[in-house]
């Protein structure tokens, strides 16, 4: 048979491929320069109801220029017409069909790594070699501190460790750590300010952490052009203060200490994502290294493109899970003038709101809406961020900045806004320094409400809802039932300006499951009301399976097979996001 006929033999059978079937043909094809050539290896044969023998057979075909993978397999139905009609070739009997558009987790086989003892120690050695002994560490205090904190624990505490912590210092040396870990059959997870939630930062798999810390300089920055190129590494608060002298702003602000390799990762937002929008905004293309060492550039800086797939948009939000960001050319804008900040208190969550969403509508260009509920007022208050304690009732915390003008009629319509909705009080800054110890309460307010702790030990978990603004006030006042309802410390801080809130709450590590059902309770209300289980923090493990309540598997699926194209041995954050293992399949893991 030439090789025309077994091509012309492979089309025909890919006809089938739309039919259900168990029957699959396991044909890896790649094409690249040099002759025709066609392989073929043979398993044990067994019968089918029809009599007919099958083997196992895998395929590759050589011919033309460029390489191209055709997937795993091609399904059959027909195929004891087609093994009559084509005797020489043989299907295996597969449990999943991977010649189609989505993978669901039932037809994906476990993933596989090489962490046995010989193959640790010779990674560490070449890691060794490239990097130089002071940038390997294998400290277990420094793995450990890398896999769990105190406001994102890892599911098995100190159990969930990398093997080595690596401190690489460019883009090429990222790109050689993935080869390596390619090569050798290891996961590995990244790691930059390590300000993240919801168990993204969690070595479950023994990972190899790539710690970018030493990635921190700014390379270059277009005055001009508004824009400014940076290394993973560096973060957005020492950005903000380089920017600062030539006059330019990066909006995006997360929690205190947070880098830019980070917040491309998990999508971020923060404060400011009412009037400027949340970090895939603000990032014009990225440097990446994929999982077996590849660097790719996702777009260069104009301030937009129609070039291609938007990768740029793909790595946003990936969680490190598609491939690590080495250089981010980020999108800037002029610095804010003359920032005040105003303080309105309501008896009512929904005053509160029904304020912000007058101000929203007004059209002014507020520069940030947040609210913050009464167990939070009162975390602040206790903290001593403040110079005089705040009544303990639901607050708006709103920002204000542009010419004086402007400023000025902002105040006056918050002020008339929540007067009309019968606020208790109203109070505004009227020195930068007044201003910035207020927002500096808000900005602070997740680490006063850690500091509530009964117990030193006791754990933190949270929910990052987002639902239509109008519907905010309700689900706050439904969620707070629920955490008063069950003993435990909470509270809920909303960036009410575009209705995501954070639901907080401290609990005892027995009551984990209890916690975990507040926090389920709270996504599913979110879903109910058009909205979303996370609006910032990203997916991590916590959230995994709520993934699937919110999209359907069929979305998730589809996310799944994009992970597959990318990263086929799963080595990149492995299991964060979605599911690579059933549940059952990853508790037996852990156990073992």
């Amino acid at each position: 048979m030439s090789n025309y006929q077994r091509l012309k033999i492979l089309s025909e059978w890919s006809r089938y491929s739309m039919n259900t079937s168990k029957w699959s043909f396991k044909a890896p094809i790649t094409r690249n320069g040099g002759a025709a050539s066609f392989h073929r290896s043979y398993s044990s044969t067994r019968s089918t109801k029809s009599g007919r023998y099958f083997t196992s057979q895998m395929l590759k075909v050589t011919a033309g220029v460029g390489t191209l993978s055709f997937g795993a397999a091609l399904a059959i139905t027909q195929y004891t017409t087609a093994a009559q009609k084509h005797p020489n070739i043989h299907l295996s009997h597969h449990e999943s069909v991977v010649y189609q558009s989505t993978r669901p987790l039932k037809h994906l086989s476990l993933p596989t790594y090489d962490q046995s003892a010989e193959n640790l120690k010779d990674a560490q050695e070449e890691f060794v070699k490239l990097l130089g002994p002071e940038r390997v560490i294998d400290d277990l205090g420094t793995r450990i501190a890398h896999s769990s904190t105190a406001w994102s624990e890892s599911p098995h505490g100190d159990l969930d460790r990398p093997c080595f912590v690596l401190y690489p210092q460019s883009t090429e040396e990222v790109s050689q750590i993935a080869k390596i870990c390619h090569r050798r059959r290891l996961p590995s997870i990244g790691f930059s300010g390590g300000t993240s939630l919801e168990g993204t930062l969690a070595a479950v798999n023994g990972e190899v952490c790539i710690n970018f810390s030493k990635m921190n300089k700014v390379l270059a920055l277009h005055k001009r052009d508004m824009d400014v190129v940076v290394q993973p590494g560096v973060g957005y608060l020492e950005l903000n203060e380089q920017l600062a002298g030539e006059g330019l702003f990066f909006p995006p602000d997360p929690g205190p200490g947070a880098q830019i390799g980070g917040m491309v990762s998990q999508g971020c937002s923060g404060t400011n994502a009412f009037r400027y929008g949340t970090m895939k905004d603000w990032v014009l293309g990225m440097t990446v290294v994929l999982a077996d060492g590849t660097i790719i550039k996702t777009r260069h800086r104009p301030r937009k493109s129609s070039a291609g797939y938007n990768l740029t948009q793909l790595m946003v939000g990936s969680e490190g899970t598609l491939g690590y960001v080495t250089e981010v050319t980020c999108k800037l804008t002029g610095k804010p003038e003359n920032v005040r900040v105003a303080t309105a208190a309501f008896q009512s969550t929904d005053q509160a709101v029904n304020t912000a969403i007058k101000l929203a509508q007004s059209g002014l260009p507020i520069a940030a809406m947040e609210l913050l509920d009464d167990v939070s007022i009162y975390a602040v208050n206790e903290s001593g961020h403040m110079e005089k304690r705040l009544s303990e009732i639901p607050t708006l915390f709103i920002k204000f900045s542009g010419p004086k003008n402007s400023i000025q009629e902002q105040i006056v319509a918050a002020k008339r806004f929540s007067k009309e909705e019968k606020c208790i009080s109203f109070q505004f800054s009227r020195t930068d320094e007044e201003a910035s110890n207020l927002w500096e309460a808000r900005k602070t307010a997740l680490w006063s409400i850690l500091a509530l702790k009964r117990d030193p030990e006791d754990k933190f978990l949270s929910a990052d809802a987002a639902v239509p603004m109008s519907r905010l006030a309700e689900i706050i006042d439904k969620t707070n039932q629920k955490i008063r309802a069950s003993g435990f410390i909470g509270s809920c801080i909303g960036h009410v300006g575009d209705g995501n809130f954070h639901a907080g709450v401290l609990y005892n590590a027995k009551d984990k499951e209890k916690a975990r059902e507040i926090i389920s309770y709270v996504q599913k209300m979110a879903v109910e009301m058009e909205g979303t289980i996370t609006g910032e923090h990203g997916i991590g493990l916590e959230y995994r399976d709520m993934l699937v309540y919110e999209l359907g598997a069929e979305s998730v699926d589809a996310m799944r097979q994009i992970k597959l194209a990318l990263d086929p041995l799963c080595l990149l954050n492995p299991g964060k996001m979605i599911r690579l293992e059933t549940q059952a399949q990853e508790e037996k893991r852990h156990e073992s």
